[in-house]
């Protein structure tokens, strides 16, 4: 399991010799404008729309699937649960197909 004592001091050692990090200058950071929740919010559902529209089915099955078991609707209730997976499952493929798409469109 990875290195042995005499390895680990040595690469220890050979950390502290290379010195303290070089001053962090805060005028070579991007700048950002500052963005509020609606400009973000509409950036980001053009940026992957499957994520809301994921959001959107996930809520809506739950509600219903909670309505029908407020109803007595159990059958139904029981399905509209597992629908409810379902979609989430479809919402975490699309957020996790949006951040592939990023990193993809990031490189180029």
């Amino acid at each position: 399991r990875g290195l042995r004592r005499p390895e680990r001091a040595a690469v220890v050692t050979l950390a502290m010799a290379a010195g303290p990090p070089p001053p962090l200058d805060l005028d070579s950071l991007p700048t950002f404008p500052e963005e509020g929740f609606g400009e973000k919010f509409m950036r980001k559902t053009r940026e992957n729309p499957l994520v809301p529209l994921g959001c959107l089915c996930t809520v809506g099955v739950l509600a219903y699937g909670l309505i029908s078991f407020k109803k007595g609707n159990t059958r139904r209730s029981q399905l509209m649960m597992r629908a409810r997976i379902l979609a989430q499952g479809f919402t975490f493929a699309a957020m996790l197909g949006g951040m592939v798409a990023t990193a993809i469109k990031s490189r180029q």
